[in-house]
């Protein structure tokens, strides 16, 4: 047994240190070999009603559900005992969450009609709208935790912002619904309203705090046996939704390319990146907190939950695929950006560092 643990933990460690590149051989894998993956989009299991609503429950958002309890489970309670030390730096990062990337889309929405026309605007806006109104990346801690951030923060981030997203969600879909028009702004303004609080609550809210009753439940020390099954189910899960989701948009952008949409999708992607991130580090200047702090702002600040945004997506405007381009463009830049920022973080940091394969193996070890 303790030879098969050893061999998931080496699995999941080599996992994670070439995710990148696996990530992008799920997205090559959707837009050359997309049919897996739309079967698993069409595989449903009925629907549930909610205040006279009504979800469909898809293969996706099971998966998706199952992400977030194994989340739940990896929430160790000592770190949320310490949250009240950093009260105030926790409240303003939630607060920026919500509110620096819906400025920044009504700031730049209106100069995008000038080269795209009003289908690939709204597009655009639709997109990037979810991305915007997604909850903290649960993958922020794991990037903090590599160059020495501070954890209680970084969790106390996700958890909060997952546990807060039923409101913050349909507050940030009906602010950037102002600039939406036509179907586009229909479909914002009715996750708006009803539709996305049911999805958040059964898929991503419920499932996390199950798993975090169950985990605190069962105690740390138990659950330590358990992590490298649970880290390696993590991996599998994520890459196999990610391929799910691409495969609607990338055969059509690949066998259809509309060049502009496309580089005006990635540059606004790499922009907001950078905003996010830099408003972090901005933030961190501001109040004054210490450097794993701010390491923890930047991550948390600069990753949104967007196998979320890409889930809600496909239920919510399955009859749109151009909008999920968007936010797979962004989920591919926030992990790009995110390396960049740990190498330059890394690289300031007294600690000495082992590169690649053979830190992540070390991690692996200390967690396994």
């Amino acid at each position: 047994m303790a030879t098969f643990n050893r061999l998931l933990t080496y699995v999941s460690a080599l996992v994670q240190a070439y995710f990148l590149w696996l990530l992008l051989g799920c997205y090559a894998a959707a837009a050359f070999f997309p049919g897996v993956g739309l079967a698993i989009r069409d595989v449903s299991f009925g629907q549930i009603g909610l205040r006279q609503q009504e979800t469909p429950i898809t293969l996706p958002m099971l998966m998706l559900a199952l992400l977030l309890f194994n989340a739940g489970l990896g929430v160790r309670s000592s770190e949320l005992k310490r949250l009240p030390r950093v009260a105030l730096v926790l409240l303003t990062g939630l607060a920026a969450n919500v509110f620096i990337p819906v400025a920044f889309l009504f700031g730049t929405t209106p100069l995008l009609g000038l080269w795209l026309d009003t289908e690939e605007v709204q597009s655009t806006l639709t997109g990037f709208a979810l991305v915007a109104a997604m909850p903290i990346a649960g993958s922020s801690t794991a990037w903090s935790q590599n160059v020495d951030g501070n954890m209680t923060l970084s969790v106390g981030l996700v958890v909060l912002s997952t546990l807060l997203s039923p409101l913050t969600t349909p507050i940030a879909l009906a602010l950037l619904g102002f600039l939406a028009s036509g179907d586009n702004a229909e479909h914002l303004r009715r996750m708006a309203t009803h539709g996305t609080q049911i999805f958040l609550m059964v898929c991503v809210v419920v499932p996390a705090v199950v798993g975090g009753l169950l985990g605190w439940a069962a105690g740390e020390e138990r659950l330590t046996s358990a992590k490298p099954y649970l880290r390696l189910l993590n991996w599998a899960i994520l890459l196999l939704l990610i391929y799910s989701n691409a495969s609607t948009s990338l055969p059509l952008a690949i066998a259809y390319p509309d060049l502009d949409f496309l580089f005006t999708t990635l540059g606004i992607a790499v922009v907001l990146c950078f905003i996010a991130f830099g408003s972090g580090w901005a933030l961190a200047a501001l109040l004054g907190v210490d450097a794993p702090q701010r390491t923890s702002l930047m991550f948390g600040l600069g990753m949104n939950n967007n196998g979320t945004g890409l889930v809600l997506a496909s239920v919510a405007m399955a009859n749109h695929p151009r909008v999920m381009l968007p936010i797979i463009i962004y989920n591919l830049v926030q992990h790009l950006v995110a390396g960049a920022v740990a190498f330059f973080v890394g690289r300031a940091s007294a600690a000495p560092r082992t590169p690649g394969i053979t830190r992540a193996l070390a991690q692996a070890r200390v967690h396994s």
